[in-house]
């Protein structure tokens, strides 16, 4: 059989700083949780009491603990992810701001201010590396970007008594 999951030995700043977690953050559950779970386990409890006492899976409670054995405090911090890849560079993203707020005329255009429509043109055919701008998106699906009427704004039938 395994032995069983143990925080390391704490050190002195981050035994205070977990007390200082659950004594302040009890708002934030994102840091809350695991400094629980942390204490708990120095303190000498097991991973199925841990769980049970912060109602959380066990296997939730073992990855805390051996990630926290690997880096330390920074365990407590989120993972999150930045979500979906940028469709426009920094060079892309200056080009397009810069045209923009350039006069249409100034770039030989023939009207006085850019709606949305032919600032996506001029940049189809204008711009140096072929970006396609991502707010151009639902105007080439041909879906309106006009508001819609929700539930509570449109009109409904009569009640009958």
């Amino acid at each position: 059989m395994a032995e069983p999951v143990r925080v390391r030995r704490l050190t002195d700043q981050e035994g205070q700083r977990l007390q200082q977690i659950v004594r302040r953050d009890s708002t934030n559950s994102v840091r809350y949780r695991p400094a629980m779970m942390l204490l708990a386990s120095a303190r000498g409890n097991r991973v199925p009491v841990i769980a049970q006492r912060v109602a959380a899976d066990e296997d939730t409670v073992r990855d805390v603990i051996h990630r926290f054995n690997e880096i330390g405090l920074a365990c407590l911090d989120p993972r999150w992810a930045g979500g979906r890849p940028r469709l426009l560079g920094d060079d892309d993203e200056e080009f397009v701001v810069q045209t923009a707020t350039t006069r249409p005329t100034k770039l030989g255009q023939p009207f006085t201010r850019w709606s949305l429509r032919n600032l996506v043109a001029y940049l189809r055919t204008n711009t140096p590396t072929g970006c396609r701008p991502p707010t151009t998106a639902p105007m080439e699906s041909g879906t309106s970007t006009a508001a819609t009427r929700s539930a509570t704004t449109a009109r409904s039938p009569p009640r009958r008594r």
